[in-house]
């Protein structure tokens, strides 16, 4: 999921770098790492984590509660499926390609 993303593969290793990337897969600011520390708190910003990447990667709202609450399923089916990271404007890296060349 994070190679998909444009971001290093080998982060997912780093505790707490690998939050940072989340944020930023998800584009939500990277300090969204600190309300991880606070309880509850952390549970509302794991739930919106996982459904602003799902949402990138093109899924819908009950994809990102399966990656929040199953994630051991759903994270793999994520980045070993045949989804497609979305940049910001919402368009997929084949179709940036496709505008470019056009």
């Amino acid at each position: 999921m994070y190679s998909k993303a444009g971001q290093p593969g080998w982060g997912v290793l780093i505790p707490f770098y690998n939050v940072y990337l989340m944020c930023k897969i998800a584009h939500r600011p990277g300090w969204w790492l600190l309300l991880m520390f606070v309880p509850i708190v952390n549970l509302i910003i794991a739930i919106t984590l996982s459904i602003g990447i799902a949402r990138n990667f093109g899924k819908g709202a009950g994809f990102g509660l399966g990656l929040a609450f199953l994630g051991f399923i759903f994270y793999p089916i994520l980045g070993l499926g045949g989804a497609q990271y979305l940049s910001s404007t919402g368009l997929g890296a084949s179709q940036d390609a496709l505008q470019q060349a056009a």
